[in-house]
């Protein structure tokens, strides 16, 4: 346990360090419904439409265009949360923060500075991403932990694939931030994990895991509409390594988010079928371009989503490559071929799905944001040949600097100024994240409230990590007195988790 815990807290440290992007549509999308349905008690967000413009009309009412999965998982914690944040010595420490040299010097000069309405604003969604998607997001970091260790890599390798997950991938700016792309990704990879029977669970029918399994599918599937193609491969791999007593408790937990959805639908748009994308206020071009944006596979977005500079997942995150000679040494291996088909079918369903996509980049974003649910399936094959390679020297060396050069490249560009690279810019790293870097202009974070600005201020974070990450990956036995033998991928071995 002492590793899956410092694991969480490692990620959930260096997810929460960084604040999540003030004057964000998106983002601030999602949030509005939360303050309408808490606040106000209707779905329409009329009140605080003016902050986005990812919003849709209906029958002269403003909604949120954006699936209302987080929305709704986040209410119960803003009805905890908010009358605590509203306190008057909390409101005014932090004005006293916000007037600080440090985040004074990310604010725009012709802006309209911080406003008491803007302070509680951004502490809200602060609050609501800690607890919601960072939380969501360092626990999936334990799971990928718990699932390398069930396919036989060594505690003392599986711990670093997960911190290469949860730090160099795309998944690292959006733990960070109120998106609904990473819970989407944290429920369909615990979804995967329940339905995966350990050997011991062979043969039993454990209806409450297929309950939990449909429960979190469904709620993936609300956050995220497009899921649904990998939601729908995980239910089938569920039934087929469970066995279709498992369809009544798949079919139930899936149909209660489902049902959460029509409600809303009906109440927003007066039917269960419709969503808010049919309705936007903007992008109508692109939206009613085929269905819903969709016409059939380019070229230019499935390397633009891939290789390509502007989006490219591997170009973010080199280690991930590994994912695909991975492919071929697992299914060479004869082993687990239920997992093979879902970790190779998954990623590739909601990448051509995009790849499809006449907005296949998701405007303004760090990396490829929309396949960000799919990308722990990939990470899960690549870290799993890289701790079969780790005995090699070679091997080795290469494993590491890849992994290093992709926590660097995704930080780098996930930190660089007060909102995600725009869309208008193609050369994200020359045109917006190196200019950003010379001109100290680093996205708000914790280390501004100790008065650090510019590159200075993410100096705590870096600290931290390494302590943390020393800690993990050197258990305490082996620094009190490191033994000669080496570990590697050994399924007999016993590990500290139980697993």
């Amino acid at each position: 346990m002492r590793r899956s815990l410092l694991i969480f807290i490692l990620l959930l440290t260096c997810y929460a360090y960084v604040l999540p992007r003030w004057s964000d549509w998106n983002q601030n999308s999602r949030l509005n419904l939360v303050l309408a349905m808490v606040d106000d008690g209707t779905v329409s967000i009329d009140r605080y439409v003016a902050n986005t413009g990812d919003y849709a009309l209906y029958n002269g009412r403003a909604y949120t265009d954006k699936p209302p999965g987080l929305s709704f998982l986040a209410m119960p914690v803003y009805m905890a949360l908010g009358p605590a944040l509203s306190i008057p010595p909390v409101r005014e420490r932090l004005e006293v923060i916000g007037s600080g040299t440090a985040f004074q010097s990310t604010l725009r000069e012709d802006g309209s500075g911080l406003r008491a309405d803007k302070v509680r604003f951004a502490l809200v969604q602060y609050a609501l991403t800690l607890v919601v998607v960072a939380s969501a997001t360092a626990a999936l970091g334990v799971t990928f932990y718990l699932a390398l260790l069930r396919l036989g890599v060594a505690p003392s390798l599986a711990a670093p694939g997960a911190l290469a997950y949860g730090l160099g991938t795309s998944a690292a700016p959006y733990a960070g931030n109120f998106y609904s792309h990473q819970v989407a990704a944290t429920l369909l990879f615990g979804a995967f994990f329940v339905a995966w029977p350990r050997d011991d669970e062979v043969g039993r029918p454990a209806y409450a895991r297929g309950l939990l399994c449909g429960l979190l599918l469904g709620w993936a599937v609300i956050s995220e509409y497009p899921v649904v193609l990998p939601a729908a491969l995980i239910g089938l791999y569920a039934l087929a390594r469970r066995g279709w007593r498992w369809i009544g408790p798949l079919a139930l937990g899936g149909a209660l988010p489902l049902a959460l959805l029509i409600v809303y639908d009906l109440v927003a748009f007066g039917t269960p079928l419709p969503i808010g994308y049919a309705h936007s206020a903007l992008w109508q071009e692109q939206h009613h371009t085929g269905f819903m944006s969709i016409t059939g596979p380019r070229a230019e977005a499935l390397w633009g989503l891939t290789f390509g500079t502007f989006r490219g997942l591997f170009v973010r995150a080199p280690w991930l490559l590994l994912a695909l000679p991975a492919a071929i040494v697992w299914w060479r291996s004869g082993a687990r071929r239920a997992e093979w088909w879902l970790l190779f079918l998954a990623p590739l369903s909601l990448i051509l799905f995009y790849g499809s996509s006449a907005m296949w980049w998701g405007g303004f974003a760090a990396g490829p944001r929309y396949i960000v649910p799919i990308i722990p399936f990939l990470a899960l094959s690549a870290a799993w040949l890289a701790a079969r390679l780790w005995a090699q020297s070679v091997a080795r060396a290469a494993v590491i600097a890849l992994v290093i050069g992709s926590v660097t490249l995704v930080w780098v560009e996930s930190v660089a100024q007060q909102l995600f690279p725009s869309d208008t810019i193609r050369n994200t790293w020359t045109g917006y994240v190196f200019p950003a870097w010379a001109a100290g202009d680093i996205a708000r974070n914790l280390g501004m409230a100790l008065g650090l600005t510019g590159a200075m201020s993410l100096i705590p974070l870096l600290l931290a990590t390494l302590t943390l990450a020393a800690l993990i990956v050197i258990p305490a036995n082996q620094r009190r007195s490191r033994p000669s033998a080496t570990v590697g991928v050994n399924t007999a071995l016993p590990n500290e988790d139980g697993i």
